[in-house]
């Protein structure tokens, strides 16, 4: 590299946005992901010793694939190649590939291919990747949004590891912003800017675990705010919700309004407002709420506030809750709205509640034995003990019903279980009263 070109990547350097500039080069700059990258992780030791095999980065957007790709380019010896599958066609991939051909015959010096949204790229183009990495001529850095599981060819899944990137938590965007708003050196510390805590808190919150949005809300707040009179630039809540375009809605995840809000949401789903119940989870999920924690409300609901009176609302609300872990924001919204309808919508029935808390008083307060022709019959010397004497089995009767005694001698006429008279227990209620009757 001649000046000119070392001049003109510094001036684009710093002409760059501020997630770019920020981004580490080093492996102890990155923030979060220690699950893949702690110091006695596989990936950190592999990268610190140089030893890196072909790998899958996988995570949302914002959560650092592309940064510890440039990590690595920055600690290897090996030549680092990049390119983006969603502009890059089969020709640079050969391009790619000759240079590493020669590199590794004339000098031992092994390429490191760094392909990001590898999910872009077809089967026949991820097929063409295929022998060379296998024979060693490059080594693979997939980057993709996609779970590879289904994007990535399964021959060339099989010969990486695959890390899956979890979004970051409210902290680790916290102490990006802090070093973007005063370090001098990468971040923005040179305009003389503060940020309130409850702006920090906001942003940190609001950005969902997507450090590049956190980072540009930031950057823009800096460049577009007026200095006040004392000469710094403040970075107030106000500012900062108009930088992320997100009104600030008051909602404190571990504070009042939080519980005030979730108790809303549930108390609506109870009480048949589906209106109501939709807008409290748009307001959750507009303040940042984890979409687990909704996920696991819904489901409490369906169990105790519908019931039997439609068993299909639990199906419905555990289906929505493993759908939200698997695709995320902004399509999640939708799963948890058809959830959320649907139990606030369906008749109600807290006969299981009320069946489960009645049987563990009298567990509580009650000494009972197991009724003799119930008990286990299936060893030698039972029936000389008369367990199991005189049980009838249910299927050899009319309507696979016996009457017999199934509760202990001590709340024999004990009644826990009261099906309600709506929905589907109004059948129920009826068959078992038809039961009792015969």
């Amino acid at each position: 590299m001649d000046l000119f070109d070392y001049m003109r990547e510094t001036q684009q350097e710093k002409e760059s946005p501020l997630a770019s500039r920020m981004r580490p080069t080093k492996l102890d700059e990155v923030v979060g992901q220690q699950h893949i990258i702690g110091k006695d992780k596989l990936l950190y030791r592999a990268i610190k010793a140089d030893k890196l095999g072909s790998i899958i980065f996988y995570g949302p957007p914002g959560t650092g694939k592309t940064t510890l790709a440039k990590v690595i380019a920055n600690t290897t010896s090996a030549e680092f190649k990049q390119i983006n599958a969603t502009v890059a066609g089969k020709k640079d991939m050969e391009e790619v590939v000759k240079e590493a051909k020669e590199l590794l015959g004339m000098y031992q010096r092994k390429t490191i291919l760094f392909i990001d949204e590898i999910h872009r790229f077809n089967k026949g183009q991820q097929d063409y990747l295929l022998p060379y990495v296998e024979d060693g001529t490059i080594t693979l850095i997939g980057a993709t949004t996609e779970n590879p599981y289904f994007e990535v060819n399964g021959a060339l899944l099989s010969r990486s590891s695959v890390f899956e990137l979890k979004s970051l938590a409210k902290e680790d965007i916290r102490q990006l912003l802090q070093r973007a708003v005063y370090d001098k050196e990468k971040g923005m510390g040179s305009y003389k800017a503060a940020i309130d805590e409850d702006a920090l808190d906001f942003l940190a919150d609001i950005a969902g675990g997507d450090a590049r949005s956190a980072l540009n809300a930031i950057e823009l707040g800096i460049l577009t705010t007026e200095r006040s009179a004392d000469g710094i630039i403040h970075i107030t809540l106000e500012v900062a919700s108009e930088c992320i375009q997100k009104r600030v809605v008051r909602y404190d995840k571990t504070g009042d309004n939080h519980y005030d809000t979730i108790s809303a949401f549930i108390k609506s789903m109870r009480g048949s407002d589906p209106d109501a119940a939709v807008y409290y989870l748009a307001k959750m999920l507009y303040a940042g709420e984890d979409v687990k924690f909704i996920a696991r409300r819904i489901m409490i609901c369906a169990a105790e506030d519908v019931g039997n009176a439609d068993p299909m609302a639990l199906t419905v609300a555990v289906s929505a809750a493993q759908a939200v872990e698997r695709i995320g924001m902004p399509e999640s919204q939708i799963i948890l709205s058809q959830a959320v309808l649907y139990v606030a919508s369906a008749p109600k029935s807290n006969s299981a509640v009320n069946a489960i808390m009645a049987a563990n008083e009298s567990v509580r307060t009650v000494k009972t034995t197991v009724p003799a022709h119930l008990q286990d019959a299936h060893y030698k010397g039972a029936q000389k003990l008369g367990h199991g004497v005189g049980y009838q089995y249910a299927h050899d009767y009319p309507n696979h019903y016996a009457h017999q005694q199934y509760l202990p001698d001590e709340i024999k006429n004990a009644r826990f279980y009261e099906p309600g008279d709506l929905g589907n227990e109004k059948q129920t209620k009826e068959w078992l009263q038809k039961l009792r009757e015969q």
